[in-house]
């Protein structure tokens, strides 16, 4: 079993919608849905769209955290929610959010 640092509590924290709202301002097309941050991206065909994900699997890899990615042919959909924190919103969603923008 994989013991949490102290560094890695710091993401734990429920954050509140309005600390959410704050963050998303900071990110582009990322919106508070349901107990999770979601964009949509669109890409010229599935290869582009599918070499996205690949590149965003790295990142949630790297973070131990993994999005909900739905997939159809070139539109991609990303939740972030952690689901250690109950399934709510925490500063690690908002962490790989910018990770996954840096991507695109």
């Amino acid at each position: 079993m994989r013991k949490a640092s102290n560094m890695g509590m710091k993401f734990m924290k429920i954050l509140k919608k309005v600390e959410i709202e704050a963050e998303l301002e900071k990110l582009k097309g990322w919106k508070l849905e349901n107990n999770k941050i979601v964009k949509k991206f669109t890409f010229e065909n599935f290869r582009e769209a599918m070499g996205f994900i690949l590149r965003i699997s790295y990142e949630a890899e790297n973070r131990c955290h993994h999005p909900e990615i739905l997939n159809c042919f070139n539109r991609i959909e990303i939740s972030l929610q952690t689901h250690d924190a109950g399934a709510k919103v925490t500063r690690k969603d908002l962490e790989l959010a910018h990770a996954i923008d840096a991507l695109n």
